[in-house]
């Protein structure tokens, strides 16, 4: 057998191969060249017949006429209130409303989901929308209830302030945007309920609240111990559910509190809620809303032992239910919060007013 002399430039093969080169790739020396013919690769790539971005700007490269309701929002540097809104289409102006849904479709720069309250403050709107006429025709009538039922007795008083820690719980969850909230929704009724039940069974001791709020907030904190959730989520929901229970807990005052007292208070609310959704600049609808809970309080007071210093009581309860009031209207809530939290805070934050205020006034 003859030997074959090495060629130049070629690398020592040991096993007699030599590598192999791609079509329309050449073979030089000791190393490898690229493609010849520069469209020759194209031969041998994968086409990508769909929807593609280019990498620097992100816009849509397409040959049909995307969908407007899939099409991909390009963002905006630097970021104005005009970016927040949502476009109708691909290349729509930057000012065009927002869909009735008020969320738009997610974009590729970040920032999936704008809220309505960001939206508000980037436009420079206020995110404090007021809770209006029917959540507080709601709260007027809850309260009325209220009222009537204290006349009647202890156990008539149980159905609308059970009806009203539900809602207070529900409300304040879902006020801060969490929902559905099962399990700490749950947990704050529980904790309203076991509150109750210790009044009853210590003859309305105040004591008995205040003992329900500690061991909730034990077993929130386990509870949330053991969730697998992120640290900033558990910290959320810890704060959530405390205070949803805390609310629920403490709207048991009136149970706490003299009949005389809850009927003067309630009825004092019932009046001063609606008169704070009136149609009147901020400051004239709350002095409005305080004026008449004090007449209210008055009306009430003659009727009951407490006499004329149920105006009082029915300012101080005003007062309370106004700063509720506030709370739901805050970070631009929707419709569902108007008819939980709006509905139910204002009587619960009343409720410590009126015990504190009705055995002070006895």
């Amino acid at each position: 057998m003859t030997n074959q002399p090495n060629q130049p430039n070629q690398p020592y093969d040991p096993y007699g191969q030599q590598p192999q080169a791609w079509p329309g790739q050449g073979y030089q020396g000791q190393g490898y060249q690229g493609y010849e013919d520069p469209h020759a690769a194209q031969q041998y790539t994968q086409q990508w017949q769909g929807q593609t971005w280019e990498t620097q700007n992100h816009q849509a490269v397409s040959a049909q006429a995307p969908d407007p309701e899939t099409a991909i929002l390009t963002p905006q540097s630097p970021r104005s209130p005009a970016s927040l809104r949502t476009p109708q289409g691909p290349e729509a102006p930057a000012g065009a409303d927002a869909p009735a849904g008020g969320y738009g479709p997610a974009t590729v720069g970040g920032n999936a989901r704008v809220t309505d309250a960001q939206r508000a403050r980037a436009e420079g709107r206020s995110p404090v929308i007021e809770p209006g006429m029917q959540p507080a025709a709601l709260t007027a009538l809850l309260g009325l209830l209220l009222a009537g039922a204290a006349a009647v007795g202890t156990w008539a008083l149980l159905v609308p302030l059970v009806v009203l820690q539900a809602v207070t719980a529900a409300g304040w969850f879902r006020l801060n945007g969490m929902w559905p909230a099962r399990q700490g929704i749950a947990l704050g009724f529980a904790g309203a309920l076991a509150a109750d039940a210790a009044l009853l069974v210590s003859g309305r001791s105040p004591s008995a609240i205040l003992g329900t709020i500690g061991v909730w907030v034990l077993l929130a904190l386990v509870l949330q111990l053991r969730s697998h959730a992120d640290p900033d989520e558990r910290m959320y929901g810890l704060m959530a559910t405390v205070a949803a229970s805390a609310l629920a807990i403490v709207a048991g005052g009136y149970l706490a509190a003299a009949a005389d007292a809850v009927t003067v208070g309630a009825v004092a609310v019932a009046v001063a809620v609606p008169a704070r959704a009136l149609p009147l600049p901020t400051p004239a609808s709350v002095v409005v809303s305080l004026l008449a809970a004090a007449g209210a309080g008055i009306a009430m007071g003659s009727v009951t032992d407490l006499g004329t210093s149920g105006a009082f009581l029915g300012a101080g309860a005003a007062v309370c239910a106004l700063i509720g009031h506030r709370v739901a209207s805050y970070d631009y809530p929707s419709r569902f919060v108007h008819f939980t939290a709006g509905v139910a805070l204002p009587l619960a934050a009343a409720a410590p007013a009126v015990y504190v205020l009705g055995r002070a006034l006895a």
